[in-house]
């Protein structure tokens, strides 16, 4: 995700945000203004948005004073002009205590605002701190843009003020809302980080023009959802505007892929991910504490596997474990120099690639616009969304803003960076409730009764879904047993792992089996609906195309300049797109798409197999001990280990 959210109280929390946050998480000193002390930071003055704006006197775009800010966060939601309206009724001959009370907008709270953080895809601010100052306008630009929208989002689809006994009325603010955006520049590891932000006030003013409280956990609720859509629109007009596409890229194998600018390298990613390596070594310890942790009766205190649930609690304690300190803000044309002097020095990518990255990405843009068609089909997608929503949610359980996140993300993976028309992701979801989704919600609820809260479920079951092929596990090794108490002395480690590392058994991830879900019932849809899908175009194979890895693609046609050189060795089970579309015309769509997941399942077999015949002949070599002899691997036993191998479309300097 790249939106976080967090409350902010009036009190001590308020005072850190003022301290800090507001002057790019620097250290702001003892009695120096605001101003004074975001320009000695480097960073930006706060400015205002929301459509909330002209209730309290304010315009898009003005500057936040401190005065303000401290009125509607840090005084329990006071007008931020309080100070003058206050004034102005003593002046006018009220008791202070009346004048105190005009300026508050309604009851005092102690939650006065969340504090939205909004970030680019790595990718994208790697762009930006090595790009000219053109390509920075760009990406800032696009950045801001996308904010606003995800804010009018959540003004007209999200927030809701609660009033009544126990909040049982529920309204939209029809004035919107009110934020404050503050702009910095860098990680805590001094590492290149463009993020927002935006503090969100929580008083919203109702139709009899009352002031009342915007629900948090609705905030909440759609968190996921907004950072799919911001993420979509960032990419998208950065994609536009410089002439670039998106590739879907592997982070955690099991793991939903994310979506990154085609061309830069992955090394320029690893590099800025300094605290995530530190990370992952703290979660490592953890997760082996958690599985060894015994009580006084010396029973386990949890349960022997690491559960996904468990996995999410223990990284976010080892994130806190290693927070560094904030550093000292600089101005950024000194963060820019070195910057780029650190990604040349200790990133291992060439300073060319460096230097030119924007043109690496552009040419690995025009080979991926070239081959991936760009196509989406609402019923297809549908299908998609449904199933993984209900693999990927406990019980097959789900309201509509999981739908709604998913159908961003998958319009996001098809269209690769391109724009979508207003309104396609709201076209997806409805196909997946109407179709494939069945309504098991409870009306005598008040909550139940509301569009957003409905409960949903899929028209299938757990069972009819295809069970995750996996190859035959080895013996497992008594040696290679953690030991039983984290104070005993390491166990016996197996050749090839690193000191403190052994196996720790883990629950098996559900995105890989959502996507094979999706297929299953893609299945279903050509058996129990071919004869209503005929008569309707579904442009099957684009959509199939676009969605499958890179690596299954048809290579490039050969230039007719070489005709006469060898043909280079590819992917022996790529897809020919050409002949698809060719059977597509011949043939019926729902036939078409039987033909395509079949391709597909062949070449899971295919893979699979070539896994299996490299592992049987990994452990027969490692059975015969005394020998020296090294047998070359075949180029398709090392493309079987390699999955991801970088594909030519990702520039010249891609794996450099």
């Amino acid at each position: 995700m790249t939106v976080d959210i967090r409350v902010i109280r009036a009190g001590q929390m308020y005072r850190y945000y003022s301290r800090e946050t507001v002057v790019g998480d620097g250290r702001r000193p003892a009695r120096t203004p605001l101003r004074a002390a975001q320009e000695q930071a480097g960073v930006p003055a706060g400015r205002w948005m929301g459509r909330g704006l002209a209730a309290l006197g304010l315009a898009p775009g003005e500057e936040v004073a401190e005065a303000q800010l401290r009125n509607l966060f840090g005084e329990r939601g006071r007008h931020p002009y309080a100070d003058r309206i206050e004034a102005d009724r003593l002046a006018a001959g009220d008791f202070p205590k009346k004048a105190y009370r005009a300026g508050a907008l309604g009851r005092r709270v102690t939650v006065t605002g969340v504090d939205f953080v909004f970030r680019p895809q790595p990718t994208i601010y790697l762009l930006w701190a090595f790009g000219d100052e053109e390509t920075c306008r760009v990406i800032e630009a696009a950045h801001e843009r996308a904010i606003v929208r995800v804010l009018e989002w959540i003004e007209d689809e999200v927030a809701v003020i609660r009033f009544g006994k126990g909040g049982i009325y529920r309204v939209r603010p029809p004035g919107g809302l009110v934020a404050a955006r503050f702009r910095h520049y860098e990680a805590r590891s001094g590492r290149p980080l463009l993020h927002d932000h935006v503090l969100l006030s929580v008083k919203g003013q109702r139709l009899d023009g009352k002031w009342g409280s915007i629900h948090t956990t609705a905030l909440h609720e759609n968190t996921v959802a907004a950072s799919a859509l911001y993420n979509e629109l960032v990419a998208a007009e950065v994609c536009e505007e410089l002439g670039l596409a998106t590739e879907p890229r592997t982070v955690t194998p099991g793991r939903r892929p994310v979506m990154e600018i085609a061309g830069v390298p992955h090394e320029l990613i690893r590099w800025t991910a300094r605290r995530s390596d530190q990370n992952a070594a703290c979660l490592t310890e953890l997760e082996h504490e958690y599985v060894t942790a015994i009580d006084d009766d010396g029973e386990p205190k949890f349960l022997p596997v690491v559960s996904e649930r468990a996995r999410a609690k223990l990284n976010t304690i080892a994130t806190r474990k290693t927070r560094p300190p904030k550093q000292k803000t600089q101005p950024l044309a000194q963060l820019r120099a070195w910057w780029k002097t650190s990604a040349i020095l200790t990133s291992g990518v060439a300073a060319d690639v460096i230097t030119s990255l924007l043109e690496y990405a552009r040419a690995a843009a025009v080979t991926i616009r070239a081959r991936v068609v760009a196509v989406v089909d609402v019923a297809l997608a549908a299908v998609d969304v449904a199933a993984t929503v209900f693999v990927m949610n406990d019980g097959g359980r789900f309201h509509r803003r999981h739908l709604l996140a998913e159908a961003r993300r998958h319009l996001a993976l098809v269209l690769r960076g391109r724009r979508r028309d207003p309104g396609l992701d709201d076209q997806v979801v409805a196909a997946a409730i109407s179709t494939h989704c069945l309504d098991i919600s409870e009306p005598k609820t008040v909550r139940g009764l509301e569009a957003g809260y409905r409960l949903y479920t899929a028209r299938w079951a757990l069972s009819d879904l295809p069970a995750r092929r996996r190859p035959p596990a080895p013996a497992p090794d008594p040696d290679r047993q953690p030991p039983a108490d984290p104070g005993e002395p390491a166990a016996h480690r197996h050749p090839g792992q690193d000191a403190g590392e052994w196996e720790i058994p883990r629950i098996p991830l559900q995105y890989e089996r959502a996507l094979l879900a999706g297929a299953a019932v893609r299945a279903k849809l050509r058996t129990a609906t071919a004869t209503a899908v005929r008569d309707r175009a579904y442009d099957v194979v684009a959509h199939q195309q676009a969605a499958m890895p890179e690596q299954l693609l048809t290579p490039e046609p050969a230039d007719p300049e070489h005709d006469d050189q060898e043909p280079e060795a590819g992917p022996p089970d790529a897809i020919d797109m050409t002949a698809l579309r060719a059977l597509r015309e011949s043939r019926t769509d729902v036939e078409a798409l039987d033909l395509t997941d079949d391709r597909l399942r062949r070449l899971q077999d295919a893979y699979t197999k070539a896994a299996d015949d490299s592992r049987a002949r990994a452990d027969r070599n490692a059975g015969q001990g005394g020998t020296d002899t090294v047998r070359p691997a075949r180029e398709g036993d090392q493309r079987a280990h390699h999955p991801q191998q970088p594909s030519s479309y990702q520039g010249p300097g891609a794996g450099r």
